[in-house]
């Protein structure tokens, strides 16, 4: 009953699913033949792209490989802060 209520009150169920989901993550890396070394890379590549035309909170990005059945998509999410603005 003890080890309940410590479980609900530490939050242990979120280190549970943030397992879950790092192995879920490396199932999919797996099955796209994609490496961490590949995938920092490419997070690298498209932060540098976007940060030319935002200021984006970098703290906060998330890069994600979503896949069903039929199509694996890369999900890149991060808050923008502002739009830079060119001098014409």
């Amino acid at each position: 009953m003890f080890s309940g209520l410590l479980k609900k009150f530490t939050h242990q169920k979120k280190s549970k699913d943030a397992a879950k989901k790092r192995l879920q993550f490396s199932l999919i890396y797996d099955k796209l033949e994609v490496n961490d070394t590949t995938l920092a890379d490419l997070q690298k590549d498209i932060v540098a792209v976007i940060s030319k035309y935002f200021e984006i909170d970098k703290e906060a990005l998330e890069l994600d490989v979503k896949r069903t059945n039929d199509v694996s998509a890369l999900v890149f999410n991060t808050p923008i802060l502002q739009v830079k603005r060119k001098r014409a």
